[in-house]
């Protein structure tokens, strides 16, 4: 009985053990070693997660500050052109594309079986949450990943609990062509996380539409907020810089909003979120920075 007794309890002692053994974990091997991203957002995202010289390349529009957040840093990196020929010749292990990626390149990279990711673009803070975790799994980083949304939550709880509710707190997207923009959409989310009321929303424009200036003038709103001008002359960005926008908004015109601020949902677009609720303390007329 005895000696039974002691076997059962070695077998208590060693089944863990051989079956921890037995499970399937995670080997080095496993997590990519040669990632490739051929989006503008992947990039950021894959920039931030990434370990040391696991990220081997990124798109050229990364490189360009007018539509990225981390120009400087990617510059560090080859770029790509987002053509699956040279992609394969990279020997990527990883593939990361936005849903708007060139579909033929994506279908053609995965005949080749390299994997290929493909993420959803932002159209919420709550999805800068998602695709970092999501970034973190891909790329075998969730620790990393983890660790930044904590920072992202810390800064957003510290934004919130500064901001101080104003009145005429509405404004009005105003992009080229006479664009807006509503509640469902990344860019209106972090004008009313910084304290703004989206006209777009009392007009029954929930994601994107086109706002002509007349209704835009019969509206009203106290701020209008225009995106920055590219630097050559087009046609579409003439409507920004008409005169009435000034003349309906008793709060000013704010322009300079570029599409690094706020295209890709990154933590970046926080610092779009602290410019947008520094507005609501400026007094009329003042200029915006």
């Amino acid at each position: 009985m005895v000696g039974r007794s002691i076997r059962r309890s070695l077998a208590g002692l060693l089944l863990p053990a051989a079956l921890s053994l037995a499970m399937p974990v995670l080997a080095a091997e496993d997590t990519p070693q040669r990632v490739v991203s051929m989006n503008l957002c992947t990039d950021q995202l894959a920039m931030l997660v990434a370990g040391p010289e696991q990220l081997i390349s990124v798109s050229s529009l990364s490189q360009d500050p007018a539509n990225s957040a981390m120009a400087d840093r990617a510059r560090q990196y080859p770029v790509n052109h987002g053509r699956a020929e040279e992609i394969h010749v990279l020997e990527p292990d990883q593939v990361i594309a936005g849903r708007f990626s060139a579909t033929t390149t994506v279908a053609m990279l995965r005949r080749l079986d390299i994997p290929v990711a493909v993420f959803e673009p932002a159209i919420s803070l709550d999805d800068v949450r998602d695709n970092l975790r999501r970034m973190g799994e891909v790329l075998g980083r969730s620790q990393r990943a983890e660790a930044l949304v904590r920072q992202f939550d810390r800064r957003l709880d510290a934004i919130r609990a500064a901001r101080t509710p104003v009145q005429g707190a509405d404004a009005a997207l105003f992009f080229p062509n006479g664009y807006t923009r509503g509640e469902e959409t990344l860019i209106g989310d972090i004008v009313e996380t910084a304290g703004f009321d989206n006209v777009a929303s009392d007009l029954g424009v929930a994601r994107g539409a086109m706002l002509p200036l007349e209704r835009l003038v019969m509206a009203g709103p106290n701020r209008v907020i225009t995106a920055s001008r590219g630097p050559g002359y087009s046609r579409s960005e003439a409507i920004m810089q008409h005169p009435v926008l000034e003349d309906i908004a008793p709060f000013g015109v704010h322009r300079g909003l570029g599409n690094a601020d706020w295209v890709c949902g990154t933590p970046h677009v926080l610092d779009a979120v602290e410019r947008m609720a520094s507005l609501l303390q400026r007094p009329a007329g003042e200029p915006s920075p």
